[in-house]
């Protein structure tokens, strides 16, 4: 099993029920074992392009999964969910990426890991914070300290999405 960290967002429709319909599939899946979610945080888009604020969340989870295969889980999970995305960091009823894969370093043309917009987002950072193991909490913590992003970011509640350890 490896420890897999994941960043889920939404600015279209109703941005929590999207959330909570993601990491309800990623429950179903035999494969990923969800162990916390932080809490929602509504944050300012990144990009330039006129849209309404995103919730965003992180995971921590435990994969069998290699990397490749999740994002295909990933994908198949924004399809289901009727992901609608029109232009390059536009407006999306939901957004999956994975951000950290155990301790997997690499970039192709269809995958980065880490990913490699996370150390330049506030929006993926400080959720990440909530659900990162202490081993890796100074890294993250170390990459909020000297991101240039300036974006907002606050939260919305302490409630965090889903009973992931119960049927959903």
């Amino acid at each position: 099993m490896t420890i897999v960290y994941l960043s889920l967002g939404s600015n279209l429709g109703n941005r929590a029920d999207n959330l909570q319909q993601a990491i309800r599939l990623l429950h179903k899946n035999p494969n990923i074992d969800i162990e916390a979610t932080s809490p929602i945080y509504e944050t300012q888009p990144v990009g330039g392009v006129v849209q309404d604020d995103f919730y965003n969340i992180a995971v921590r989870a435990n994969t069998s999964l290699d990397a490749y295969n999740l994002l295909t889980v990933l994908q198949e999970i924004e399809k289901k969910l009727k992901r609608v995305c029109l232009q390059h960091w536009g407006p999306r009823t939901i957004d999956l990426d994975i951000l950290l894969f155990g301790d997997e370093k690499w970039s192709t043309e269809t995958l980065t890991i880490p990913h490699r917009e996370m150390a330049n987002r506030l929006f993926v950072l400080t959720p990440l914070l909530d659900v990162v193991l202490p081993e890796r909490k100074h890294e993250v913590q170390q990459l909020i300290s000297t991101t240039t992003d300036k974006n907002w970011v606050r939260q919305v509640s302490n409630q965090q999405i889903g009973s992931f350890h119960e049927d959903i």
